[in-house]
């Protein structure tokens, strides 16, 4: 039972770690966005600073769920294989965020279709910020449900 327990941690944290990186990704975009306009909250005006409260969130809920799929397959890749280390989150937040751009390119939908070399870099820098801030939420733990980490037991038990 309590190896049940610990499954259900787990996922409660990758959840968790997904929607930081969601949040982290979208507010890089954000930001980028502002900045490509040439303005920057601390100098503008307060509603631009203001807007951020509600565009980042509203961004999140279209970067989650874009990236959803290739998302789970390299965090359940993580998670057997033990991956702890930053480097490779943020190379595989690119590697999510360029399997959307290569999805959108393919899927025939001019909407989403993103031909710009620096729209393309905001992407791919967008997925290595979700990558890292995902790391820092649940990706210093991955395996260790798997592995038997000091203070579990092969049970699953801690102690």
């Amino acid at each position: 039972m309590s190896r049940v327990v610990a499954y259900l941690v787990r996922f409660a944290v990758i959840l968790f770690g997904y929607v930081v990186a969601s949040l982290a990704a979208s507010a890089f975009l954000n930001i980028l966005f502002l900045a490509s306009l040439g303005t920057m909250p601390q100098h503008g005006e307060p509603m631009a600073a203001a807007s951020l409260y509600v565009s980042i969130p509203f961004v999140a809920l279209f970067v989650a769920y874009f990236a959803l799929l290739p998302a789970c397959i390299v965090i359940l890749i993580a998670e057997i294989l033990g991956r702890r280390d930053w480097l490779f989150y943020a190379l595989a937040g690119a590697v999510v965020a360029g399997v959307f751009l290569g999805m959108v390119d393919h899927a025939g939908d001019t909407t989403f279709a993103v031909r710009e070399t620096s729209a393309i870099m905001a992407v791919i820098g967008g997925g290595m910020v979700g990558g890292i801030f995902y790391w820092l939420a649940a990706g210093r733990l991955a395996g260790s449900w798997w592995q038997g980490e000091p203070g579990f037991d092969n049970d699953g038990r801690t102690g």
